[in-house]
Formats: structure tokens, C-alpha cells, sequence
């Protein structure tokens, strides 16, 4: 009955209440790769392990140059793959030991990190109680020298008004003696 009175189409209709979806910006590398996996083609370029494998052996009756490209293709092989094994083996021998020695080496830096955090803590509290410890000391200072200042120009202001008042006076007297 629900099914029957939606509208068509609503499983694609987002509902109103929700935000408009996020524009993406792809690259156009990016873009290409994801129209790619989107078609379900296969991928294309990467490592070429090809010359990696064993090679085949050429025909009995090839030239000598077939045979020396397929010696020189073994021999690639052969010593990529005598490296492979020699470092699988270092690894096996020898990767749990640095592995956990460089996990102490970490753990030593981490110690001296966290020491030198708790210095500057310490020396930022210090210079903190020393800032506020001064401020302290010299807040009587401080307000008598804002109160000085005040006096001052409250003074300033009395003699800015009397000079006016003069001023006025003698204008006055003046139009007076002039008339």
C-alpha cells in the first residue's frame, strides 16, 4: 500500500530535507580512472613483470642473436630473483630485531620530547608567575601614575576654560570701550 502511493521514480529523488550532494573536482587523470573502473575495462600500463619471468626458449633453428637476448632475459631474472631472495631472507633473519629496535629508538625520542615539554612547561609557568608577580608589584604604581595623569588633565581642561572665559572678557570690554 506504501509502494502504491509514492511517486515514480523515488528511489533516484533525493528527499527534500537533505543538501544538495558536493561537486567533486577530479582531476582529469583521476576523472579517466574512475570512467575506466565505471566501464569495468580491464587496467592498462603499470609494471611490466613480464620481464621478471623465466623467458622461453627459443626455436632450435633461431639465430644466435635470439639465443643471446633469451640468455641476457634469463640472466635478468635470474638475479632479480637471487635479490628478492637474499633481501626475504635478511628480512626474515633480521626484520623482528630492527623492527624492534627502531620502535625503542622511538620510544627514547619520544621520552626526551616529552621532558622537553615538561621543561618549557615549567619555564613558561616560571615566566608567567614572575609577568604577574611584577604586574602586581607595580599596580600601585601603575594607578597613581593614572591618577596623576588625570589631575593633569583635569588641570589642563581648567586652564583651557579660565583662558576662555578671559578671552571672552576681553572681547567684551573691548566692544564696550569701543562703543
Amino acid at each position: 500500500m506504501i509502494t502504491k502511493d509514492l511517486p515514480t521514480g523515488y528511489e533516484n529523488i533525493p528527499h527534500p530535507s537533505l543538501p544538495p550532494e558536493p561537486t567533486v573536482n577530479l582531476s582529469e587523470l583521476i576523472q579517466k580512472e574512475v570512467d575506466r573502473v565505471g566501464a569495468g575495462e580491464p587496467r592498462k600500463g603499470g609494471v611490466n613483470l613480464s620481464r621478471y619471468e623465466a623467458p622461453d626458449e627459443p626455436a632450435r633453428d633461431s639465430d644466435v642473436e635470439s639465443w643471446r637476448q633469451a640468455l641476457r632475459s634469463a640472466y635478468i631474472s635470474s638475479t632479480y630473483l637471487a635479490g628478492r631472495h637474499t633481501n626475504l631472507s635478511l628480512l626474515e633473519e633480521f626484520g623482528k630485531n630492527a623492527w624492534l629496535i627502531g620502535n625503542s629508538q622511538l620510544e627514547e625520542i619520544l621520552k626526551d620530547l616529552e621532558k622537553e615539554l615538561t621543561r618549557l612547561k615549567e619555564e613558561t609557568d616560571t615566566v608567567n608567575k614572575a609577568r604577574k608577580t611584577a604586574q602586581t608589584a607595580s599596580k600601585g604604581e601603575v594607578v597613581g601614575l593614572g591618577e596623576t595623569w588625570k589631575r593633569g588633565i583635569g588641570k589642563i581642561l581648567e586652564v583651557q576654560v579660565a583662558t576662555d572665559s578671559l578671552r571672552q572678557e576681553i572681547l567684551e570690554r573691548r566692544r564696550t570701550g569701543a562703543s
